[in-house]
């Protein structure tokens, strides 16, 4: 959900730049708001409690009644719907009660303005697909790139949880909301264990929810492992995400964390629909994926045997990780004398072996 969120981000500050006096209001989940206070493009959230048939959260059926007559009390003057193709959200959209309505619609389904409302672009990156709208309404588009904005308290709780920080660390992100998007395991601790050969540290990141994972990966993984998981908020992930040389994880929120931040990352995508999530800087990210003709996967767990997953070897993921670290950092220090190679380069005889 926070990747959607991110993804429209550029549509947003498209409409912010094209009425800079208006107010704009995100209706989303309550989670929302942490980022509808930093985001520059947004005014103020309007929570959603749920609507059946939508999977991002169990429907608060008994507060929808009092949402609807909220929303149709501040008599929008105009309500996008940008949440997918609108199969379920236009009849949602239309009765809240706004004086225009704009969004997507697919052929032969309930559109509730043909002025307005565009035909969904199936086969579009999502970024472009936001921007596919706010195109047809004649906003100028204000840049491609994601935001998210950090302040220096978020450095203040990450020093505080881990005061011990290097200068050279990897992220290494395990979890996934749905298991089918999930890597295995044991191929993340081969990757934390090759980078920790690099002299970087390792720190495993996720939510409290994906303790489990994390005490799998510092069983296998030889290296020593710094554990976040549960203990970062959604800021003090993105200062941990800003000051790492690398981020590998699966195509998840923090792939477009790292994406809005910069940070060079290799993301594995298992199953998902790697043309639509992507980041767009092919240069600083990667993304590895096995095509099927499954995907996009529609199950939470695979029903088979988790063949585009298991298609990714951690070898390629080390590949491209060790390629992307050495392209934006240079030559990893000396891991026996790294303040004689500081000192005279190009002349240091340490040698070290690796298994």
């Amino acid at each position: 959900m926070l990747g959607d969120l991110l993804c429209a981000v550029p549509a947003m500050r498209a409409l912010r730049a094209a009425h800079p006096g208006a107010t704009l209001t995100l209706i989303g989940l309550p989670w929302a708001q942490a980022l509808v206070d930093r985001l520059g493009c947004l005014d103020e959230l309007m929570p959603f409690p749920g609507y059946p048939g939508l999977p991002e959260t169990p429907p608060d059926t008994g507060a929808l009644p009092g949402f609807l007559a909220a929303a149709q009390a501040r008599k929008f003057d105009l309500v996008i719907q940008m949440h997918g193709s609108g199969i379920l959200t236009n009849p949602l959209v239309a009765s809240l009660g706004a004086r225009r309505l704009a969004g997507f619609c697919q052929p032969g389904a309930y559109c509730p303005e043909r002025q307005r409302f565009i035909a969904w672009p199936e086969h579009r990156h999502e970024i472009e697909r936001c921007l596919a709208l706010t195109d047809a309404l004649g906003v100028p588009r204000q840049g491609l790139h994601l935001e998210f904005p950090l302040r220096p308290e978020d450095h203040r709780r990450l020093q505080g949880l881990w005061p011990q920080r290097g200068p050279r660390y990897a992220v290494v992100h395990p979890g996934s909301q749905l298991p089918s998007r999930r890597w295995p395991v044991e191929r993340f601790a081969r990757v934390a264990e090759g980078l920790a050969r690099e002299g970087l540290q390792i720190v495993v990141s996720g939510t409290a929810g994906e303790a489990g994972l994390a005490a799998a990966l510092r069983r296998i993984c030889p290296a020593p492992v710094i554990d976040l998981t549960g203990r970062t908020d959604l800021w003090s992930l993105g200062a941990l995400l800003e000051g790492a040389r690398l981020l590998v994880s699966n195509d998840t929120g923090v792939s477009h964390i790292a994406a809005a931040l910069g940070t060079p990352s290799v993301v594995v995508a298992s199953g998902g629909d790697a043309r639509r999530w992507a980041p767009l800087e092919r240069e600083r990210h990667r993304v590895l994926w096995h095509d099927l003709p499954c995907r996009p996967c529609a199950h939470a767990v695979c029903p088979t045997g988790h063949e585009c997953a298991l298609a990714i070897s951690a070898e390629a993921v080390l590949a491209t990780a060790l390629e992307l670290l050495h392209r934006h950092e240079g030559p990893s220090p000396c891991p026996t004398r790294p303040s004689a190679c500081a000192s005279s380069p190009g002349t240091c005889t340490a040698t070290t072996s690796t298994t």
